[in-house]
């Protein structure tokens, strides 16, 4: 595996058999299951295997949009995707073999018809089949559907048919590469947004936000008329593009205020493109439109970041991985994930035998230490009392002693013997150094450097002394950090003797 290859946060998976319930709940590949069965055993069919025009108002009824003016675009919708997946297969005339049935409608060559479809081998995998393999029907049909919303609108291709009855690409202006790099882009955005979400809750996000994400550079301070307007272009887009999607079950949508569509002008725009629709009021702010990912569309998108050799785990991945991997991992994880991950690794070994492997791992003097050690700190404090042997074998660890003590107090376990005044500054040193390595200058750890000095009036004139690697980096981020300027050169000075000292 390159070590270079990108890498997204981890998400949480349904299990398959949950997915495959809202997978098989999905609109369009429910109503795609009905036809298939509607088809048998066999059915007349037009030109490029769809339905005719009485089949396809009769497929309408069968659904029950019968009554909808959009019932007929409904029903072909799912034929499509019935027969883009399997579920419906189309075979010439000669393949036919036998009577045909009474219900099948006209014979080829009848009235337009040119083929026949029969159920496809894969409708029976939708009752007899495993979980995955109606995830994998999904994925086709999904893939499907997501090649046609990066298609341009059929209206507007139509629209470029000259009068010789060519078709002119170049006016259509669509680059189809481009197009779907931009789909996948807002995909991937939303699966990073889902998977940063500390709260879990997959929130929805404003279609304009969205877009500006894609569109507007990291570093530009004020976006300009021209970046705005190609925003307001991509929300145009994306909307349609969204309520496409919607049916399959990748993403729940509220869509653009019909309203402000029917403003939109000729060019395919927003009018009165301002700033504001980069960030509007909160009660007005779901009329352009809110989109976020089903759990549904996690797997679906996953699946295709995981096709592209992008590095999407999922939380369990190190369950029954070393104790290394797992603290080296979890820092980069956001914070509930991090927990989830961690649960699920303390879940496969029992308490004692648990603690004796993160102490094992979270030795050592490298740079990452301090941060592997952090993690350690972190995952320990999920662990309950019967650690406690493996925790006091290491009280008289330089690396470990520190840590041990804290795990103690925090439980009122008796005998917890003092530590050195050098493992307090070694902890000290050590503590910092994995905040700086996890959040930078923080302001959590601008308070943390101001509450040391506070507490000690000799701090920096001992701390200068401890034997760890990362001790001149921390006095000189104290340094940074503190807003006495007093203090800050205080810490500047120690940072000076430390590296004179090594």
């Amino acid at each position: 595996m390159p070590g270079d290859r990108p890498t997204m946060p981890p998400v949480r998976l349904r299990s398959e058999a949950e997915l495959a319930r809202d997978a098989l709940a999905a609109p369009l590949l429910a109503r795609a299951v009905r036809l298939a069965r509607w088809a048998g055993p066999r059915r007349a069919v037009a030109a490029g295997g769809v339905l005719t025009e009485p089949d396809l108002r009769a497929a309408a009824e069968h659904l029950g949009l019968g009554a909808d003016e959009e019932g007929p675009g409904y029903a072909a919708e799912a034929w499509q995707l019935a027969v883009d997946t399997g579920l419906i297969e189309v075979q010439e005339p000669a393949a036919e073999t036998g009577d045909a049935d009474a219900d099948a409608g006209p014979e080829p060559g009848e009235d337009g018809v040119t083929g026949i479809a029969t159920p496809g081998e894969d409708l029976r995998l939708i009752t007899e089949g495993s979980p995955r393999d109606i995830l994998d029907i999904w994925l086709g049909g999904f893939e499907t559907v997501l090649a046609d919303a990066a298609a341009p609108d059929l209206a507007e291709i139509v629209e470029q048919i000259g009068d010789d009855g060519e078709l002119d690409l170049d006016a259509i202006d669509w680059d189809p590469e481009e197009e779907a790099d931009f789909l996948d882009g807002v995909l991937g955005n939303l699966y990073l947004l889902t998977a940063l979400d500390e709260e879990d809750s997959g929130r929805a996000v404003p279609l304009p936000a969205l877009a500006a994400a894609m569109i507007v550079p990291d570093d530009m301070e004020e976006p300009t008329d021209d970046i705005l307007e190609e925003i307001s272009e991509a929300m145009v887009r994306l909307d349609d593009q969204f309520r496409m999607l919607e049916p399959t079950g990748l993403v729940e949508y509220q869509p653009v205020d019909e309203a402000l569509i029917e403003e939109v002008d000729g060019e395919g725009r927003f009018p009165e493109t301002t700033e504001s629709r980069l960030d509007p009021d909160e009660d007005d702010v779901s009329r352009y439109g809110m989109v976020r990912l089903t759990p549904l569309g996690v797997f679906g998108v996953r699946s295709r970041m995981l096709d592209a050799g992008i590095g999407a785990p999922v939380v369990g991945d190190l369950a029954d991985k070393g104790a290394e991997i797992l603290l080296d991992a979890l820092p980069g994880h956001p914070e509930t994930a991090a927990r989830a991950e961690a649960e699920q690794w303390l879940a496969r070994r029992t308490p004692d035998q648990a603690a004796g492997e993160l102490l094992a791992a979270a030795r050592g003097d490298d740079e990452g230490a301090p941060l592997r050690r952090l993690a350690c700190q972190q995952t320990l404090s999920l662990v309950g009392p019967a650690a406690e042997p493996a925790l006091r074998e290491v009280l008289d660890d330089r690396h470990l002693g520190g840590l041990a003590r804290v795990w103690l107090a925090e439980r009122a376990m008796p005998e917890i013997p003092e530590p050195s005044e050098e493992m307090v500054f070694w902890l000290t040193v050590d503590t910092i150094a994995a905040q700086l390595a996890a959040d930078g200058d923080s302001a959590e750890l601008r308070d943390l450097v101001r509450g040391l000095v506070e507490q000690s009036e000799t701090f920096f004139d001992s701390v200068w002394r401890v034997d760890h690697p990362a001790t001149a980096e921390v006095l000189e981020a104290m340094g940074r950090l503190h807003p006495d300027k007093q203090a800050a050169k205080q810490a500047r000075k120690a940072a000076f003797k430390a590296r004179s000292r090594a």
